[in-house]
């Protein structure tokens, strides 16, 4: 593998114990200098361990769900490539919220914008992978319509190709809390989320711990100063049954 020295001191700091192999192309989507400052976020989002957990690839499709200010999408755009895609799901509700995601295209030629009503996601065509960060926990709020979590993952599960990779990171709740914390704290309980997403069909097939902290009890809204940007996150890995 070719690693930068910096970014090799990066993930030594921030992950001890590097559990996977990291394709040459992450690495190389990662450490492209025109990210710019997106990259100071790097040691903390453990981008290289999720994009290598994701299993993304040269030429793939991919659907992101609420990319936000595009901190996942640069990186995604960058591996697929000139051949591959990414698709960039944004919910009406979330439309006002979504500025910077609209602006993604003019720059990353090998993204499109999806604006969809929430409880109706779909893709042009079958992709690889679908990816949500932080925002899993949103779909049955009020203001989203709310949506039942059962039509969202029937709407990935149908979006994936058979044996693509849905990918799920969003902050955890109390054990046994199910839905009760996701308006006010922000949070949802991972068991809860693992129920609803095998009961669309899919198959558990792993859990990264890159992104968990055992100092945040969880009773703490995500935007507390105490916790922002360092709480205990969940990031599992699902698949669509069917190719090997």
């Amino acid at each position: 593998m070719k690693w930068t020295l910096a970014l090799s001191l990066a993930l030594a700091a921030a992950s001890p114990a590097l559990a996977q192999e990291i394709p040459d192309y992450v690495t190389n989507a990662v450490a492209d200098p025109a990210r710019g400052d997106a990259a100071q976020d790097d040691p903390r989002r453990q981008i290289v361990e999720i994009m290598a957990f994701s299993r993304v690839k040269p030429g793939d499709k991919v659907l992101e769900l609420v990319p936000g200010s595009g901190y996942w999408t640069q990186v995604f755009s960058r591996i697929v490539g000139p051949e591959g895609k990414v698709y960039l799901a944004v919910p009406t509700p979330m439309e006002q919220y979504s500025e910077e995601t609209k602006a993604l295209p003019g720059t990353l030629a090998n993204t499109e914008l999806l604006l969809q009503p929430a409880d109706a996601l779909s893709a042009p065509e079958p992709v690889d992978v679908v990816f949500t960060a932080q925002n899993y926990h949103d779909y049955p709020d009020a203001f989203m319509g709310p949506t039942d979590p059962a039509v969202l993952n029937k709407a990935v599960y149908d979006a994936l190709k058979p044996g693509g990779l849905y990918i799920i990171i969003d902050h955890v709740a109390e054990a046994g809390s199910g839905l009760r914390d996701t308006e006010t704290l922000h949070r949802i309980d991972p068991a809860l989320v693992m129920q609803q997403v095998e009961a669309a069909g899919f198959e558990y097939r792993a859990e990264s711990d890159v992104l968990r902290n055992e100092a945040d009890d969880h009773t703490l809204k995500v935007f507390d100063p105490a916790v922002r940007g360092k709480t205990d996150q969940f990031v599992y890995r699902f698949r669509k049954p069917g190719l090997d």
